[in-house]
């Protein structure tokens, strides 16, 4: 179901755009959705979810498929996702264009971001589009990322936000840490 081959190709052919050369851990997973709000009314969006193991243990605990929208910017993967989530929204996209890409009728109406792309790699311009581009469609909201970083991925004081680490999982290869970051 993780499609490890497909992920690794994918990071073979551009290991900037992925962050890591597997998919996240079963471990990972539950410390992310253990951290995932979203009410009756309300969506889950996750950017970049690869082979959708994150997504599949969201669907898991509970979040209604059709409250389930999945950015992947790599054609091949959202072609998978879209085989493998049947009711949810898979947009094939960069995330960099949330305001565009996501469907109005979700515009404020996001209770997590969950984004699993590479954001330490980014300059700083990069990554205040992505948080810019988050805001648009989850206004004060912030997201949750995580980063096999050992410090904040981001400088969240720069991006004048706040940032607490929410977990760490030591049984993910590589080691990962769970951050959220909202507006300061």
């Amino acid at each position: 179901m993780s499609n490890p081959w497909m992920f690794f190709r994918r990071w073979v052919a551009n290991p900037l755009q992925m962050g890591s050369v597997v998919p996240s851990s079963a471990a990972l997973c539950r410390r992310i959705v253990r951290h995932t709000r979203w009410t009756d009314d309300q969506a889950v969006l996750e950017l970049g979810a690869g082979t959708g193991v994150i997504s599949r243990a969201l669907l898991r605990a509970g979040l209604p498929p059709e409250r389930l929208l999945v950015v992947e910017i790599v054609p091949a993967m959202a072609a998978h996702l879209r085989r493998m989530l049947p009711g949810v929204t898979v947009i094939e996209g960069d995330a960099r264009g949330l305001a565009e890409i996501v469907p109005t009728q979700w515009h404020g109406r996001i209770g997590t971001v969950i984004c699993g792309i590479p954001l330490v790699l980014l300059p700083l311009a990069e990554q205040r589009r992505f948080i810019d581009t988050i805001d648009a469609v989850a206004p004060g909201s912030g997201f949750l990322h995580f980063s096999y970083c050992a410090t904040s991925p981001l400088p969240w004081r720069r991006h004048r936000l706040t940032a607490r680490r929410e977990a760490w999982t030591p049984l993910n290869f590589p080691p990962v840490s769970v951050w959220r970051y909202q507006p300061a």
